[in-house]
């Protein structure tokens, strides 16, 4: 099974409030100190929420709702500005979920759409997660999140995303995911790319979306025994643009998934200038993984750590919360 990103939490179903504890009710307390008077006590703000784990926000976000009648979302949305500082604060400041949700929403809005933003969130997912997102997603928009981006995307990397869309991962099974259908599935995915003339990319799509991790490892073996080089390869060779991108990192995330959000965060980054949401974006959704990542990050980039990296690339409060983040531990 592809790994999960939401808290466990996102996926119980809650039929009696849980046991918060006095830390979340004095989280709560302290972060409506920090937001009451004159002016906004920003630092104790990052360290309210920066300090947390993807858990402890979740029970601190749902105790608010009890208490408050704005959403915390929406009470710390009305002391930040949309800035770098403001749209990381305001991620954190929300179920995991809705956090996704709204980058959706950002990847989506006026013209043109932010596909570097948009794959990752759909890619790569468990099928719990998925059904979870899709739920959020029309209870806070009133939209279809399928038909929202049947609008927004064409070509191959529609066709991709649609299939992430459909939750479809198959569980692993020992007698049906054998030796012998890997060998199989290598073929097809052969057939499909290398060994036709044009590129079928919907049954490339569907073995690579549907098949659990453990079998995947399998029909990548299968494939480079037989072809010489790995899936990961193939996908590079038949693929091109976003398709390319996200065909890549599903199967990363299926295979290695730290070194994956690894080279993700990084590639927000590289170049000339660094995309602030997209940084944001990565930090928030992967950090129950972040220490797995952190230490693929290391050794991918040649003993250099995630977070000198992030002090060299980015500023101020900004840079203060994303330290403040990546440094939690569950």
């Amino acid at each position: 099974m592809t790994i999960h990103t939401y808290p466990d939490i996102a996926r119980e179903e809650q039929l009696t409030a849980p046991d918060y504890g006095p830390e979340i009710d004095e989280a709560c307390a302290n972060i409506k100190k920090a937001c009451d008077g004159f002016g906004t006590d920003e630092d104790t703000l990052i360290k309210l929420l920066g300090s947390k784990t993807p858990y402890e926000r979740y029970l601190i976000n749902r105790r608010w709702g009890e208490l408050r009648s704005k959403t915390l979302r929406k009470r710390i949305g009305e002391e930040f500005r949309d800035n770098d500082l403001g749209i990381l604060i305001q991620f954190l400041a929300q179920p995991f979920e809705e956090a996704e949700c709204e980058m959706i929403r950002m990847a989506c809005r006026g013209i043109g759409t932010n596909e570097s933003l948009l794959y990752p969130i759909i890619c790569g997912r468990s099928n719990e997660d998925m059904q979870i997102l899709k739920k959020t997603y029309f209870k806070m928009y009133e939209k279809d999140l399928a038909i929202v981006l049947k609008g927004e995307l064409s070509g191959d990397f529609e066709k991709l995303i649609f299939y992430c869309l459909q939750a479809a991962e198959e569980e692993f099974n020992q007698e049906y995911h054998t030796d012998e259908k890997a060998e199989e599935d290598a073929n097809a995915f052969y057939k499909a790319g290398q060994g036709r003339w044009g590129t079928d990319e919907g049954q490339i799509f569907k073995i690579l979306v549907n098949s659990p991790p453990e079998y995947l490892k399998m029909v990548d073996a299968k494939y480079v025994e037989k072809y010489g080089y790995s899936l990961w390869r193939a996908m590079e060779k038949e693929l091109s643009g976003y398709a390319e991108k996200a065909a890549v990192f599903t199967f990363g995330m299926k295979i290695r998934p730290a070194e994956t959000v690894a080279k993700l965060i990084e590639s927000t980054m590289a170049g000339i200038g660094t995309d602030e949401l997209e940084l944001s974006a990565a930090v928030v959704r992967y950090q129950r993984l972040l220490p797995e990542v952190t230490q693929a990050y290391e050794e991918l980039l040649g003993g250099k750590t995630l977070e000198k990296r992030i002090k060299g690339e980015t500023s101020g409060r900004y840079k203060k919360l994303l330290v403040e983040i990546i440094s939690v531990r569950e």
